[in-house]
């Protein structure tokens, strides 16, 4: 009995796991347990972007490791509402979180904007300094021919 349940909480935490947002898994070969795993993720406030976010997982691991990538694009209308309602702080927004290992790394996702070039930043990054540096990844997203875009006086 005791051995189902361990198998059932096994099988639980394996599920968990599974992100209904991956849109791409890369083997890496046969002789290693860790993939690519690309997700992909919609700004929550600025609706009209979408980012691809990849990073490797490794499967039998308790540490994924930290290396991450991110790439944004405009996939939708961008309004003045929803860059009013962007935090213009220098540190920005964190718009996506995630896990990485049970010793307090995750991912995350800032969203920061540059009034100077009207553009919004997105910073992929991890929590955790991995040898001897803290793993990162940047995309913009200019406002450009945007509704958003103000022209300049």
């Amino acid at each position: 009995m005791r051995s189902r349940i361990t198998m059932a909480g096994l099988v639980a935490l394996a599920l968990s796991g599974c992100d209904n947002n991956e849109v791409g898994d890369v083997s890496l070969g046969v002789f290693t347990t860790k993939d690519i795993k690309i997700e992909v993720l919609t700004d929550p406030v600025v609706t009209g972007v979408t980012c691809h976010i990849s990073n490797v997982v490794a499967d039998l691991s308790l540490a994924d490791p930290s290396d991450m990538s991110i790439s944004c694009r405009q996939t939708g209308e961008i309004t003045p509402g929803m860059i009013a309602a962007v935090d213009k702080s220098k540190s920005g927004d964190i718009v996506f979180k995630k896990s990485k290992s049970i010793f307090l790394k995750s991912l995350k996702i800032r969203r920061i904007y540059d009034e100077a070039s009207q553009s919004l930043l997105y910073v992929a990054y991890s929590t955790k300094e991995t040898e001897g540096s803290f793993k990162h990844s940047l995309s913009t997203v200019p406002l450009w021919d945007t509704a958003a875009y103000r022209t300049k006086p």
